[in-house]
């Protein structure tokens, strides 16, 4: 198991342990079918853009809020391995998260940095923020050490803060949490701590992230739970506290973004056996 030494590790049991809330999503419009597997979201002022994971073209797409395609871009320069969360900082630059990795194996992890002007662009260039995790020395690790998938991040100030997915066996629940420069260069992803949010494999590991506008809110997507945390300064988690609300779905829920300070917008993948392939928005009051 790995070990992490001068390194705050944080465990929000009493998180866990507090009474889950209940909420419902509200279904906004399907995806066409180009759009099977939508893996990441990012919000701006009036433009939402998506993306498609492993296996799919090296394409964002501009969205309604009815999840209707109005503009694609084939970005240059960025091949998706594996593209899984989006981020867009305030100045509406985008980063591409080419950073899943199901099997604990990659030593390529990206995210692509397209900045707004090249957004203008019919075939927009993409620099590329290239990292590493100093924790991991092994390709894979063991079973239990397999921490290094990762389905979430966003930008605050000058960073990219990643959560990553716990794939272990015996399942820990353990998300750790990194960050790195938000400028093109190689990188040892910065370790700031790790969260236990609660301890099912089947709702607990993270999918997607996003902050507030105001930097107060971190929303963190499982599969049919959104864990709000708060009370937080970052880049310390210290004394954060973690709200958990169930939104009973059973699709896979992979993208989750601010849309304003009290609405997310969600999308699912479309999957014959769950269904899914939808836009949704979840009201925070």
């Amino acid at each position: 198991m790995i070990r992490y030494a001068l390194i705050f590790v944080l465990f929000f049991t009493q998180a866990c342990a507090q009474k889950t809330q209940y909420g419902k999503l509200n279904r906004l419009g399907d995806f066409p079918s180009k759009l099977n597997e939508v893996s990441g979201v990012a919000i701006g002022d009036e433009t939402i853009w998506v993306i498609q994971d492993s296996g799919n073209q090296d394409k964002i797409y501009k969205i309604n809020q009815k999840g209707n395609v109005t503009k694609s871009l084939k970005i240059d320069h960025a091949k998706n391995e594996d593209w899984e969360d989006l981020a867009m900082d305030k100045a509406g630059n985008l980063y591409i998260g080419d950073f899943g990795n199901n099997n604990n194996d990659r030593k390529n992890l990206t995210i692509y940095r397209v900045s707004s002007s090249q957004l203008k662009k019919k075939e927009p260039n993409a620099e590329k923020i290239e990292f590493r995790y100093p924790e991991q020395t092994e390709f894979p690790p063991k079973k239990d050490s397999l921490l290094f998938d990762t389905e979430g991040f966003f930008h605050w100030e000058g960073h990219l803060y990643i959560f990553t997915k716990n794939r272990t066996r015996p399942y820990t629940g353990e998300t750790l949490i990194y960050r790195v420069p938000d400028v093109e260069g190689e990188y040892d992803a910065e370790l700031l701590g790790s969260i236990v949010l609660c301890q099912s494999q089947n709702h607990c590991s993270v999918t997607g992230a996003d902050i507030s506008a105001d930097g107060k809110t971190i929303a963190l997507l499982g599969y049919g739970l959104i864990f709000l945390v708060k009370d937080f300064e970052l880049p310390n988690f210290d004394s954060a506290s973690i709200q958990i609300i169930d939104f009973n779905s059973e699709t896979q829920t992979e993208s989750i973004g601010f849309l304003d300070e009290k609405t997310l917008l969600i999308a699912d993948e479309r999957n014959k056996g769950t269904g899914g392939g939808s836009l949704y928005s979840f009201s925070l009051n």
